[in-house]
């Protein structure tokens, strides 16, 4: 156990909570951004998608990524101060849940736009969220 100001940590809490702060940071920034310059994210996702089976369904895959995004990395925000206060683990579970399904959207869209350098990058993400949802079945 690692004591920090009045919390008394075990190594695998504090590898759940920084995983689920780098998975809040990134998802809620992606999210963020594809509300901030929408215009920006839909043109270049519709020229992106302009040769896949995905061309005309481009607004409402960007407004469901975005809310998936959001609520990801808002669960992993809420799971950290859930868990710093009460205890539990739950909503940050829920959050990686959230994230690696986000993921999975997005991996099968960078391949089926024939973009493989863009799917493989999400990777080192999905790998990093799948060792955040294992770490709960560690006891």
């Amino acid at each position: 156990m690692i004591t920090f100001c009045c919390f008394s940590l075990s190594p695998l809490s504090i590898s759940q909570i920084l995983i689920a702060l780098f998975l809040a940071i990134c998802f809620l920034q992606s999210g963020l951004d594809k509300i901030i310059d929408h215009k920006g994210n839909l043109d270049w996702l519709t020229g992106h998608f302009s040769n896949s089976s995905l061309k005309n369904r481009v607004p409402l895959l960007l407004m469901i990524i975005t809310l998936s995004e959001l609520l990801g990395g808002f669960l992993c925000t809420v799971g950290i101060l859930d868990f710093l206060i009460n205890g539990t683990k739950l909503l940050m579970l829920y959050g990686f849940i959230i994230n690696a399904i986000s993921l999975i959207a997005l991996f099968l869209g960078q391949r089926l736009a024939k973009d493989y350098e863009g799917a493989a990058v999400l990777l080192g993400y999905f790998i990093l969220t799948i060792i955040g949802i294992l770490s709960f079945s560690v006891i």
